[in-house]
């Protein structure tokens, strides 16, 4: 997609999208864990930190975001381990109300952020060496998008919900297509249904919804080749034919 207004509406769509799932993830019945660090942990997120760690995540694209329009080179942001119960501990002793804040307050901020970008910041990765090739619009949806839903059905999963999980899932793909979102983008769609999908014990299913990513985003194989949520396809056969 070279149309950087029509790529505009479809990054606040999903962005928007991500953002009302937050939302409804805190009215959820098992999100009566909030506040309470002994209710989850580092291997079952209760519905607090998750929302944290989602924020902080969208925090430092909207940081990069920033930098661009300021004429300077953002800070590298290192990886976070979300098996540890240090990092966990520390998302899950925040007070609800101070996150809620802080997420909406991002979520504007990325969106004001994206709509201040020129057309050549969105679609140009060689204006800026740091982002190593890699397109902007494409980021952008990756952390605002992509990463904060894949979490929440990760949540939902685990919190004895896989139907909603699915269903999730199924809703951020129907959305990417509404917005004819270019291929990249609605291959992650897919790809975070086929995760949901695997976990929810649907596999044929997982399978075939993993096709269609991988056929609209090849760089998704890596991916799948070390996604613990695709175990079951990688021990039953079916992920070597999808991704070779």
């Amino acid at each position: 997609m070279d149309d950087a207004r029509s790529l505009r509406t479809v990054i606040t769509g999903l962005l928007g999208f991500a953002a009302a799932e937050e939302e409804m993830l805190l009215t959820a019945p098992a999100a009566i864990e909030t506040g309470d660090v002994d209710a989850g942990g580092p291997h079952r997120w209760a519905a607090v930190p998750l929302l944290a760690h989602n924020t902080e995540f969208k925090f430092q694209q909207s940081e990069r975001v920033r930098a661009i329009l300021s004429g300077q080179t953002p800070p590298e942001f290192g990886d976070i381990d979300h098996a540890s119960p240090d990092v966990y501990a520390a998302y899950a002793s925040r007070a609800l109300d101070d996150v809620v804040a802080d997420t909406r307050g991002t979520t504007t901020s990325l969106l004001d952020g994206v709509r201040a970008l020129s057309d050549e910041d969105l679609l140009d990765p060689s204006r800026h060496p740091w982002l190593r090739g890699r397109m902007l619009w494409l980021q952008i949806i990756v952390r605002g998008f992509w990463h904060p839903t894949g979490h929440i059905a990760d949540y939902y999963l685990r919190h004895g919900q896989p139907d909603r999980a699915v269903a999730l899932q199924a809703h951020a793909v129907a959305t990417a297509a509404y917005l004819d979102a270019p291929d990249p983008a609605t291959g992650m769609a897919y790809y975070g249904l086929a995760c949901a999908q695997a976990v929810a014990g649907l596999a044929d299913s997982a399978a075939v919804t993993l096709t269609a990513a991988v056929k609209l985003n090849p760089d998704l194989r890596a991916n799948a080749d070390r996604d613990p949520d695709l175990a079951g396809l990688r021990d039953g056969g079916l992920l070597d034919v999808i991704v070779r």
